[in-house]
């Protein structure tokens, strides 16, 4: 049988919250709020690497994009907004069908598929930009996970990967304060055990020939609900890598 990276438990988790993806003030408003900020992050950074103006009006145009577990599309359609190829993959069918249904009458170029990482990897499509937020702390088997992500990486590519580091000071933070104190995100979003600490993503980016180039940690204001990027990478946090061969 074909190993896969597919939890069913995390896939029951997010049927059961699909419908509320696009609502600003429901369960995913942290995820509205953090989108506000990495669009810039991932804009800045991918017209550095391309040597495109951040500045103009469609500043990633012809840039072919994949967004993983891209949930209802919320990145996704961002980045198309700025001029990208992107196709938005998820595991969890009704957020392919949320997606899709909010993007009807937007003109971007824009796709979705229910498939997993590992089939489209094994199909040989490359993307000059892999999005892997909030993801790697989802996954069953983290090393064929990110196998799989690596080989989707084009020659001169990127990959972004956002997540949660796995520490005390994050549990506290990110799951207990965040999931039991606050209520910012709903109880069970996640599990200490998955999180992972940056080391270990860079290791694992180094067996597909991919190297972390930037890294940036993500804060936010408990009184304000503002994020906002940070040196510390003590909480949540982002690495860039990127692939120096041809392909």
């Amino acid at each position: 049988m074909k190993s896969s990276t597919i939890d069913p438990q995390e896939v029951a988790y997010y049927e059961r919250l699909a419908e509320q993806w696009w609502d600003r003030q429901g369960k995913f408003w942290p995820l509205h709020r953090l989108n506000e900020l990495r669009v810039e992050y991932l804009k800045r950074s991918i017209c550095e690497h391309f040597g495109r103006n951040p500045d103009g009006a469609m500043p990633l145009a012809d840039i072919d994009i994949v967004d993983i577990g891209c949930g209802g599309g919320i990145l996704s359609e961002s980045m198309a907004a700025l001029g990208a190829r992107v196709l938005g993959i998820d595991v969890v069918e009704k957020n392919i069908n949320v997606a899709r249904q909010h993007g009807l009458n937007r003109d971007l170029a824009l796709e979705y598929r229910h498939v997993t990482v590992e089939d489209l990897a094994d199909s040989g499509k490359r993307f000059d930009v892999v999005l892997n937020m909030e993801v790697v702390e989802h996954v069953q088997d983290l090393p064929l996970f990110m196998s799989a992500c690596n080989r989707l990486v084009a020659g001169q590519g990127m990959m972004f990967i956002a997540t949660i580091n796995r520490n005390p000071v994050a549990w506290l933070i990110a799951i207990f304060g965040a999931e039991f104190v606050l209520g910012w995100l709903p109880r069970g979003t996640h599990s200490y055990r998955k999180l992972v600490k940056p080391g270990e993503l860079k290791q694992l980016l180094e067996l597909g020939n991919l190297r972390v180039t930037e890294s940036a940690g993500v804060r936010i204001n408990p009184v304000s609900k503002r994020f906002s990027l940070s040196e510390r990478l003590t909480v949540n946090y982002m690495l860039t890598a990127t692939r120096a061969d041809s392909d």
